[in-house]
């Protein structure tokens, strides 16, 4: 399904805006349950007609931030900014704009897949001939017929598709969506990762995962959450260039975790993380220092360099780096 069948190509009107305001932008942004800190003074930006990444553990405050900003939960303090616009409980306008995926969507049971998108339609205030063809086109892209079967009777992976088609169906200039290809199957997921890569630059597409390779696939901005608090937000070159600079991969013949504890007591060691095979990933305050000493460590230690240079990180690196867990 081609993007235009779904979203339309933006307004000449926004195209000419020489400084477009962000889709999305949180100052100072808390939110407290009791004496539990879900999300602590975060500051986000989220540029317009991205694909923005919110990745993070589980508990770090993803579907919290998701709920403060379709509305669904009031921030204990801070502000929130959506397409230039404040958003606040009085004024239901900017949400007329936004389209919104839950990470366990909700239906009528006794509904079929068209007349939820239909009731969908109508509360965002489509109707008629227009209305009808969004539905025909969101379900042949979610790959769900228009038949008679209840929702009821719908596999987990099937209310998921469904509730993408939902998020759609108001043609939204945001879309928010969170854990968006959980429950799908790997065609499925492959069929949706390749259609929000062709909303790019048509609308902003905010969503939260745990599955790493697919902001690395689709996202061209990434923020990690963690324990509430922003700890890295730029694009995905940017990141991975400036945790990339600072990390060096070691590989040597034997004797990896002996090197890597005599690295560790380097001035210039940040951390030092022994990997498979031999490899050991160092990030240091000053790689060229590091990069002088580490031979002369391994010279000591009396075993064989095999590689030393500076480390291509993946994503996954990074999130390593940065939380100190494995996403889950």
């Amino acid at each position: 399904m081609e993007a235009q069948h779904i979203l339309p190509q933006p307004s000449q009107e926004s195209a000419d805006l020489a400084n477009p305001p962000a889709a999305v932008e949180c100052s100072a942004l808390s939110k407290a349950f009791g004496r539990h800190v879900a999300l602590d003074a975060i500051d986000l930006h989220v540029p317009p007609g991205s694909i923005f990444g919110l990745v993070g553990p589980n508990g770090a405050g993803k579907t919290t931030l998701l709920r403060i900003l379709t509305g669904l939960s009031r921030a204990s303090a801070g502000s929130v900014h959506l397409l230039g616009r404040e958003l606040r409980a009085d004024d239901p306008d900017v949400r007329r704009d936004i389209g919104y995926l839950p990470d366990v969507p909700a239906f009528y049971d006794r509904m079929t897949s068209t007349q939820a998108l239909r009731l969908a339609g109508r509360l965002s205030g489509l109707d008629g001939a227009g209305l009808s063809g969004r539905i025909r086109d969101t379900l042949q892209l979610v790959r769900l017929e228009a038949g008679k079967q209840r929702i009821g009777k719908y596999s987990r992976g099937m209310r998921q598709r469904l509730g993408v088609a939902q998020a759609l169906i108001n043609a939204p200039k945001l879309l928010l969506l969170d854990e968006p290809t959980s429950a799908l199957d790997p065609a499925g997921r492959k069929e949706l990762l390749d259609f929000l890569v062709t909303l790019r630059g048509r609308t902003t597409v905010f969503f939260s995962t745990h599955i790493l390779s697919d902001v690395e696939r689709v996202c061209d901005h990434v923020a990690v959450l963690d324990k509430g608090k922003v700890l890295s937000q730029s694009t995905m070159e940017e990141l991975r260039a400036r945790h990339g600079q600072q990390t060096i991969a070691v590989e040597v013949t034997d004797g990896a975790e002996q090197l890597a504890h005599r690295i560790a007591q380097a001035p210039w060691a940040l951390s030092v993380r022994p990997g498979p095979g031999g490899e050991i990933m160092v990030r240091a305050t000053d790689p060229v220092a590091a990069q002088r000493g580490i031979p002369s460590l391994v010279a000591s230690a009396g075993i064989g360099l095999v590689r030393l240079d500076s480390a291509e990180l993946s994503l996954e690196d990074v999130f390593l780096e940065l939380t100190g867990e494995p996403a889950q």
